[in-house]
């Protein structure tokens, strides 16, 4: 198994974090650092991450969390900043972040250790919509809207058509159903700053076909497999 697969199948990270982890150094193979992107592990090989000796998990979970804001998604922080894996309490599996939600960000998260669904659910040639509402400052004029869903320059980086939606308008602020196929860093922030709106709020509420629901702030639960299956083939 190539080596950035295999790590993934441990839940330490995906396929691409796992790529990072070998180029920097991170990754042992019998002891020695290996840098090879390439390598194949074999069933004799003890490999080491950051450290520690990785195996794959028997089991793979799929969890769903509505991260509150004030948490990050990476496993660790250098500002000991609370992380989301926190909130898993009764989790004993090693699962990480299918794709990230910022410190200021709250909404559905997921969560896992089967790292080809992570992998390819974060694949940018997928194209699945993540459905955020947003709440944001001034009018959210007709032209602006016009431009969001054609695309927008949020820094060297035109975006992909988004769907968009003002659910309500007031004097002062708005509130926004926005759908985007990508993932950029701050990518949603960025693009009703490029309008020249600020965004005050900022919850993701839906991954393609995937609604939170009820599901309230802080809490999880197990993905139904009706829903791994609809994520594997989406």
């Amino acid at each position: 198994m190539r080596l950035n697969k295999y790590i993934a199948h441990c839940g330490i990270a995906s396929r691409r974090k796992a790529d990072e982890l070998i180029v920097n150094g991170n990754v042992k193979i019998n002891g020695a650092v290996m840098k090879e992107l390439g390598y194949d592990v074999s069933d004799e090989d003890v490999v080491e991450v950051n450290g520690s000796v990785a195996k794959p998990d028997a089991k793979l979970v799929y969890v769903m969390l509505n991260k509150p804001k004030g948490y990050i998604t990476s496993l660790s922080d250098e500002k000991d900043r609370p992380v989301v894996t926190e909130l898993l309490t009764d989790i004993t599996e090693r699962v990480y972040p299918v794709g990230r939600l910022d410190y200021n960000t709250s909404g559905m998260l997921l969560l896992t250790n089967d790292g080809d669904l992570a992998n390819r659910l974060t694949h940018p040639k997928h194209h699945i919509y993540k459905t955020y509402r947003a709440k944001i400052s001034g009018i959210l004029s007709n032209e602006r809207v016009a431009r969001l869903r054609k695309g927008v320059d949020i820094g060297g980086f035109v975006t992909s058509p988004a769907i968009v939606n003002v659910i309500k308008q007031g004097e002062r602020n708005a509130v926004v159903e926005i759908k985007i196929a990508e993932g950029k860093n701050r990518q949603v922030r960025k693009m009703f700053a490029a309008v020249g709106n600020k965004v005050l709020e900022l919850e993701r509420t839906a991954i393609g076909e995937l609604y939170m629901g009820r599901l309230m702030e802080g809490h999880y639960r197990k993905l139904t497999q009706k829903e791994i299956e609809y994520l594997k083939n989406c």
